[in-house]
This record gives structure tokens, sequence and C-alpha cells, in this order.
């Protein structure tokens, strides 16, 4: 790693650039202290220009939602031929799409919730599913745009026919698993453990819970039977591969598991370019399984590629 140059991209202009720069500081930081040659780049849309002049020997990806993580900058990065971490052009575009990766995931063996794809306008009439159910954005991440429709609502929320909502018109319904917040990572080719997301709040695991300070309790490992432990794992990293991941990765599960419920363990969605901020989940589940931050950042630039 001696003198070896990275270039770590933050920001950029998506809702959530506040996240990326959360994600990015850290991980710059961190790789300074590694030992690397590091160059904050808050990303705009003269990129390319800028890593033409900046010349770096690998690219640290740490851009969040549209652009930094649909498949869009890993362009950029192939057509550069630059190394990058994280998953490729294919593979971020099928992850951040969440019908896709659905039905990738379904295809594999993998158990998902019920649910449609609509128009927000179309959502906003009347109740696609019988309640509950969820509606989220189909290409957002850090839970923006998402809206719990609970049992009793004799309506679906309003907000979705506003003229300022700014997450996209198409939506997913999903039927609302009950139950536990589950998520696990890959790292490489490895399922990492597994970690119980609790939020401190009445809500659920929104924006403000993600990134809050004191906004959830993580419980690493969850405190889970060991089968049940065991098949989140093997499905995250059938997840992984059934949609092309590379580098790490992380997906969510629901779990319900409570007294007198269902039993049911539902895939959500799989994360190509998990936080890295102070409360975010991947590097506290790293540690867990012995890796240090500055050595899961080590090993992702050490993994970084083209034609990913």
């Amino acid at each position: 790693m001696a003198g070896k140059h990275v270039a770590v991209l933050m920001g950029g202009w998506s809702s959530e650039r506040e996240v990326s720069l959360a994600s990015g500081n850290p991980c710059a930081d961190g790789l300074e202290r590694a030992g690397y040659r590091v160059t904050r780049v808050d990303v705009t849309r003269n990129i390319s220009a800028t890593l033409s002049k900046l010349k770096p020997d690998v690219v640290f990806n740490a851009l969040h939602g549209p652009f930094g993580e649909d498949g869009t900058i890993q362009g950029v990065l192939e057509f550069l031929e630059i190394p990058y971490t994280h998953s490729g052009v294919l593979a971020s575009a099928l992850a951040m799409d969440k019908e896709k990766s659905k039905k990738i995931a379904k295809a594999s063996g993998i158990p998902v919730a019920h649910s449609r794809v609509m128009h927000r306008l179309e959502a906003a009439e009347e109740h696609a599913l019988e309640p509950p159910y969820v509606i989220k954005p189909v290409a957002e991440g850090s839970s923006f745009g998402v809206l719990i429709v609970r049992e009793d609502m004799s309506k679906p929320p309003q907000e979705l026919y506003s003229m300022d909502w700014p997450y996209g018109d198409i939506v997913m319904v999903e039927h609302y698993v009950a139950g536990r917040e589950l998520t696990c990572a890959v790292m490489g080719d490895v399922a990492l453990g597994v970690t119980e997301i609790v939020p401190t709040g009445p809500g659920f695991y929104d924006y403000d819970a993600k990134y809050r300070p004191g906004g959830s309790k993580h419980e690493c490992p969850a405190k889970l039977k060991p089968n049940i432990y065991q098949e989140i794992q093997k499905l995250t990293l059938k997840a992984h591969i059934a949609i092309g991941c590379r580098g790490v990765s992380r997906s969510d599960f629901r779990l319900d598991d409570f007294p007198m419920g269902t039993g049911e363990l539902a895939w959500l969605e799989i994360n190509t370019q998990p936080g890295m901020t102070p409360t975010s989940l991947v590097p506290e589940i790293a540690a867990h399984a012995g890796h240090d931050f500055e050595e899961l950042l080590t090993w992702m630039v050490e993994d970084a590629s083209c034609n990913r």
C-alpha cells in the first residue's frame, strides 16, 4: 500500500448527499491512518475530468443513492479504467432497483414479501394491498420516502399526491412483515454476523434511527436460534452471489418470531454501498468478525478492480 493513491468519492447531489459525506470522511481518515495517500473528492458532474487530472490508483466509492450506487459512477470508472471498490455496473444497477433485485432473489429461492409496483398516484387512490403494508420508492436508500400504512388507516398516505414528492414516481407496495429488523453483511465470499436493529423511538428504522446517535440499538450478534442465524447468513450470501455483487454488501430482513407470530422470514433488499458512518452497521459487523475499521478499509481498497 506504500504510496498508493486513493481517491475517496463522496457527497454528490442525490438525496443521500449528507449520508455520503458522513461515510466518506471517516473512510478517508481511516485510509490515511492505514498508510494510503488520500484525496477527498466531493463529486460534481465533471467527475470524469477531475479523476483524469488526479490519476488515482484506486477509487474508494463512498457515494450513496442515485448516480453513486446505481451503476452510473461505476460505468464512468470502467470507462476511465480506474480500479474501484464495491460492486460493478450491472450488480449496482440491479441492487438499486428494489423490484428487479427482488425478482432475482425470489428466483434464487430467497423468501420475499408479496409486493406490487405502481405509480405513486395510483398507490394514493386506494389500498393496493390489505393493510398493513409499506410503500417505498423503488430506487432510493436510507429509508427516504418510506411510508408505513397501518391497519387502522382508511386510505393510503396522501403525501403521495404532493407536487414536491422528490423520490420518483414509481413505488413498491409491499406486505408489512411484523417482527424484528435484522441485517447481515458479506465481505468477499464470506457472510459475516447477523445484527438486530432496535429503533429507540416510536417509529421504524428510518433515516433518523439510522444516523442519529442513539437513534437505534444494535444487537451484534443477534440473539436468534442457531438455525435461523445460519439461514440468514446463507440467504445473505446467496443474494450477494445471485445479483453479482462484489466486495462488501449488506442484506436486510424481517423476522416475525414473536409469540403468536407467523414465523415469516423475508429478505427486503441488498445494499451494495453500505454506510460507513459512526452509527453504521457494516463496520460494527466487521469488527465483531475481527476486522477493525482500518483493516476493513484496507481489504476493500486491495480488493478494488475494474470489470466488477
